[in-house]
C-alpha cells in the first residue's frame, strides 16, 4: 500500500450534533489537507450508515481517502478505500476476502500478542492503542502508553497507526516512539480546518 500520511483522522458520529455537522467537518479537513479520513459510526442502522457514508464519498471526491470501520459490505456499497476492523468484528482474513486485494485494509491492536498477529495477517496496516486516555470510547481498552508503541515498532514492519487521546500536545511524542502515523478524534472535532492544519504543520 502507499505511505500513510502522518495525520489519521475519525469522524465518529458521536462527536457531531447532526450530519450537517459531520459533512461540514469533513469538507473542512479535507480543505486543510487531510488526505486519510475514517468514518465511524458505532450507533446507526447499516441503512443510515450507507446514507451519511455516500454523502461523504460525494463531497469529498478523490480528495481524501475514506476508510470505513467495522463494516466491509457498506465500504464496498459507498465506495469507500477501506475497511478498518477491531479484535471484535469481522477477522482481517474475512474483511480482506470480502473487500478483494485493491482495498485497504486496517486492524486494531491494543498488546504485543494482537500485533504479532496482526503482522501475520493481509492487513495494510496496523493500529495501536490506546496510547493515552480517551473519551472516545465508552468501554476503553487499558491505556498502554507510548513504551507500547516503541514495543509495536519492533513487531512489525507494516506502517503502525497509534490511535487514543492524542493531542496537538503529545502527537510527536507518538511520531518520535515509531509510529508512522497517528489517528485523532477528539482533538479534531472542534474547530476541525485549524485543528488539522495545527496537526499536519507540528507534524511536517
Amino acid at each position: 500500500m502507499n505511505r500513510l500520511p502522518r495525520l489519521y483522522a475519525i469522524l465518529d458520529t458521536s462527536c457531531f450534533p447532526d450530519a450537517t455537522a459531520l459533512y461540514q467537518a469533513a469538507e473542512e479537513l479535507a480543505a486543510a489537507g487531510v488526505t486519510l479520513l475514517q468514518y465511524r459510526n458505532t450507533s446507526g442502522n447499516a441503512r443510515h450508515m450507507l446514507e451519511q457514508a455516500r454523502e461523504l464519498r460525494r463531497r469529498l471526491g478523490n480528495s481524501a481517502k475514506l476508510i470505513m470501520n467495522d463494516r466491509a459490505d457498506l465500504c464496498l456499497a459507498a465506495d469507500f478505500d477501506g475497511v478498518h476492523v477491531g479484535q471484535d468484528d469481522l477477522s482481517p482474513e474475512g474483511a480482506r476476502k470480502a473487500i478483494g486485494d485493491e482495498l485497504w485494509l486496517g486492524i486494531s491492536t491494543h498488546n504485543p500478542e494482537q500485533v504479532r498477529r496482526g503482522d501475520g495477517t493481509s492487513a495494510d496496516y496496523i493500529a495501536i492503542g490506546p496510547v493515552f486516555s480517551t473519551a472516545s470510547k465508552l468501554n476503553p481498552d487499558p491505556v498502554i502508553g507510548i513504551e507500547e508503541v516503541r514495543r509495536a515498532r519492533e513487531l512489525t514492519r507494516k506502517p503502525l497507526v497509534a490511535i487514543g487521546g492524542i493531542t496537538r500536545a503529545n502527537c510527536v511524542s507518538v511520531i518520535e516512539a515509531g509510529a508512522d502515523c497517528v489517528a485523532v478524534i477528539s482533538d479534531i472535532s472542534r474547530e476541525p480546518r485549524k485543528s488539522a492544519e495545527e496537526f499536519l504543520h507540528i507534524l511536517g
